[in-house]
């Protein structure tokens, strides 16, 4: 045996008494002033500086007869099988959230043995073998196509997430003009201003609409400000909240009317909307034919991936100031992450393939239809709802209690919430929401004591049915 190695024969010595990993594992008792603080009204607050668990799986350490009794096994079973079923469960209250749960990738199952790692330039093959580029670049290319840039002149790759298309996006910017300042709207992605933080950007707020998008007016008084340094434009395809679209062409006609031609590098934020709109005929383009620089989507929200990932594409122009040589990977990378999630391509390749541009626009329409459908019946109910055109994402008034919020598991910002609804939101489903909404409502707010939230400042007047603006109204 070598010098220094361990001599597993050896009878392994019991950990020091001080140590007890129970002691470490054990959940903390929630408090009052915790990080979920419920008052009277059961309204949750959320306090920074406080770790405190209301609830976790402990971990414990093996007995020495596990191997023999198969108890441990048995009980780590049990564990599964009690959190499948309260994931079932949740899926059924899902609306919140723009995720698509319809899906079935069973017949990847065959590939869950392997780890499988994209690390480095997709376009680049490292010395590492068990990698999924070739579906990773079908994937790529299948975008690029979709928003107009030939395959010779986009650099992409596949994200863990949105939030890193949205930081590589702005970080190219950054780097081709190093004293660009960051704009974006107040309804932006909390992403882009965590970019901005992080990069140490200046980062100037525009203002916004009541339909969510942004103010071209502001931002054009905002340019004017600091026409000696290049702007970077966050542009939003569907803001988080409203799913308010920015009118990409203004916001060009603007940088080119405040003397920023040639001075400009814009992002596409389009997390959500940036894959619906292509098949949504009466919608403006998202194209690479005018002066944009880059566009990110999510893969787990409309395509319907398992696990959290991510489309970035940019101009292969613009990313060499980011690409390094990496002599561990024999590769070269200009992605944010090192290793990259090798499985994500191939579910990505795999609806893509399934579904195609036919089947995409066939859920656009039923989305659409059914968003509709459900700001209607808010609206016959007194409910204050919006629904923006060419958006899926209804937004409603706030429920009073906050244990029907995360039932329905609601996405909420001050007195509006809003419901996304997405390929595997039935007309049923939206039918039991609203069922269960309109007889909460009316226990909540038929003594006449309690009245339903102005929303007037949120979604407009004319969308808001408090006593006030119902009463205009007729």
């Amino acid at each position: 045996m070598s010098k220094g190695a361990m001599n597993l024969s050896k009878k392994v010595e019991p950990l020091p008494e001080e140590f007890d990993p129970k002691e470490i594992v054990s959940p903390v008792a929630l408090e009052l002033n915790g990080v979920l603080e419920e008052c009277a009204e059961k309204k949750r607050e959320i306090v920074l500086g406080r770790n405190v668990h209301t609830m976790c799986y402990t971990i414990s350490e093996p007995e020495a007869d596990d191997d023999d009794t198969g108890e441990r096994e048995a009980y780590m079973a049990s564990v599964l099988a009690r959190y499948r079923k309260s994931l079932i469960e949740r899926t059924k209250h899902h609306l919140g959230y723009p995720y698509n749960l319809d899906f079935d990738y069973g017949a990847l199952s065959q590939l869950q043995h392997f780890s499988i790692n994209n690390l480095g330039d997709p376009f680049i093959e490292s010395n590492y073998g068990v990698h999924s580029r070739q579906f990773e670049v079908g994937v790529l290319d299948w975008f690029a196509r979709l928003w107009e840039l030939d395959k010779n002149e986009y650099w992409g790759y596949i994200t863990n997430c949105g939030t890193e298309g949205n930081l590589h996006g702005i970080l190219v910017g950054r780097e081709v003009f190093p004293d660009g300042i960051l704009y974006a709207s107040r309804e932006s992605h909390y992403s882009v201003f965590k970019a901005a933080k992080m990069y140490r950007m200046e980062c100037v707020k525009v203002a916004t609409l009541v339909s969510g998008e942004i103010d071209c007016a502001d931002f054009e008084r905002k340019l004017l400000l600091n026409k000696d340094k290049p702007a970077i434009v966050n542009v939003n395809i569907g803001t988080t909240v409203k799913g308010a679209v920015d009118d990409l062409d203004l916001v060009i006609e603007t940088l080119e009317k405040t003397g920023f031609s040639g001075q400009f590098y814009i992002h596409c934020d389009g997390a959500l909307f940036g894959l619906m709109m292509p098949f949504v005929k009466r919608a403006p383009k998202v194209t690479f034919k005018k002066p944009i620089d880059s566009v990110s989507v999510s893969g787990h929200k409309f395509v319907g991936c398992p696990m959290p990932c991510g489309v970035q594409i940019t101009r292969l122009k613009n990313i060499n100031v980011l690409s390094n040589n990496v002599e561990y990977l024999a590769s070269r990378d200009a992605t944010i992450m090192g290793s990259r999630n090798g499985h994500a391509p191939i579910f990505l390749w795999y609806t893509l393939n399934r579904k195609g541009y036919k089947g995409f626009q066939k859920e656009v329409q039923k989305c659409l239809r059914n968003a509709h459908y459900l700001k209607d019946r808010l609206v016959e109910a007194g409910v204050s709802a919006m629904l923006n055109e060419l958006s899926s994402t209804v937004v409603l008034e706030r429920p009073k209690y906050e244990d029907f919020v995360r039932r329905w598991q609601l996405a909420c910002e001050g007195n509006i919430a809003h419901v996304v609804v997405m390929p595997n939101v039935t007309i049923e489903k939206l039918d039991c929401f609203l069922d269960e909404l309109i007889r909460s409502r009316s226990s909540w707010y038929g003594d006449g004591e309690s009245r339903p939230p102005c929303v007037a400042a949120d979604i407009g007047e004319e969308n808001c049915c408090c006593d006030e603006h119902s009463k205009s109204a007729n």
